[in-house]
């Protein structure tokens, strides 16, 4: 069974960096694509990051410069390195993958980026 769990997130100041990391098993984790995807309060779940199997990375433009993608295929890790982070990056911060058809989900951490 596909098994996705976030840690590392927390309370920081802006400008202050964090690192998001996903556990995942349940799967062969080198085959597929992995996603972070965030939620504000009160917002749709939106996507942050996406890497291929093949190390091909995606950024949405809202972090592009200050968030980095990356795995660890022989952990089964799954990381986003958030750098210079603004109020605006506040939300809970989900792992993502689909497995034949199905959307997986993490239960999130909490990032929150306050002065």
């Amino acid at each position: 069974q596909v098994y996705l769990e976030e840690s590392g997130g927390g309370l920081v100041q802006p400008g202050e960096s964090l690192r998001l990391s996903c556990v995942a098993s349940g799967f062969t984790f080198n085959m597929y694509p992995m996603s972070w995807y965030r939620q504000a309060p009160g917002k749709e779940r939106k996507l942050v990051a996406r890497i291929g199997n093949v190390d091909y990375t995606v950024h949405a433009d809202s972090v592009k410069g200050r968030f980095i993608i990356s795995r660890d295929n022989a952990k089964n890790m799954l990381y986003l390195q958030m750098n210079s982070l603004k109020p605006e990056d506040t939300a809970a911060y989900y792992c993502s993958t689909i497995v034949s058809g199905t959307t997986y989900w993490g239960k999130g951490t909490l990032v929150t980026v306050s002065s």
